[in-house]
């Protein structure tokens, strides 16, 4: 996916970004049920989230509403061609840092297993059933609490969607917050389905937008 009206994320921007990710992210209910414990969640998400970043940097488009980051958006462009050797390498490196930074600081092993239980939630394994590779698949949507409700959403969600219709796309997102579900409903996204893993009491609501 290409923008000219959005900023295009660099590598020198990724630490601002783990912050907002941890604001944004702190209360919702997948890190919620993966890491139960306020303490440990609040020393765990800051590494967690700048091992997913690292990872999307090589992977995927990373944009913001500004250069003063006030929002995020992740978006993994399906139609677009790419290295499996790369991209696998990636993807491993930054499940191995994250595996290891769990065990490091919870040695207790809870938190890796629950990690480990909730991993086809985190790698939105659902979207297999679409067999759909002329698709945009938004990974974040993320705006600083002090900045929500002035268009920063609809801002990032329009160019996204924008894009998608002129390519002749499918969009595809999922959340675990049941209150975003409207949210998207009204910019066109129709609930797919709902996975709850049997034994996991989180529901994970994945939408798409058809091209």
């Amino acid at each position: 996916m290409e923008s000219q009206t959005l900023y295009r994320v660099k590598k020198e921007d990724l630490p601002k970004l783990e912050k907002l990710l941890v604001k944004c992210f702190a209360h919702d209910p997948l890190y919620c049920k993966l890491i139960p414990e306020k303490e440990t969640r609040e020393r765990l998400l800051p590494e967690l989230f700048k091992c997913d970043l690292t990872e999307f940097i090589e992977t995927c488009e990373i944009y913001s509403d500004s250069e003063e980051m006030n929002s995020l958006l992740v978006v993994s462009d399906e139609s677009e061609p790419y290295n499996p050797l790369t991209f696998y390498l990636t993807e491993a490196w930054a499940s191995l840092k994250t595996d290891e930074y769990l065990i490091k600081e919870d040695p207790s092993l809870k938190t890796l297993w629950n990690f480990m239980r909730g991993r086809d939630y985190l790698n939105s394994r659902w979207t297999d059933q679409l067999h759909q590779e002329e698709r945009l698949h938004v990974i974040y949507l993320a705006v600083a609490p002090k900045m929500q409700h002035h268009g920063l959403a609809e801002k990032l969600m329009d160019e996204v969607i924008d894009y998608a219709d002129r390519h002749k796309l499918m969009i595809s997102l999922e959340t675990h917050n049941p209150a975003n579900v409207s949210m998207y409903e009204k910019f066109g996204f129709k609930l797919y389905g709902i996975v709850q893993k049997k034994g996991f009491d989180l529901k994970q609501y994945c939408m798409i937008k058809q091209a």
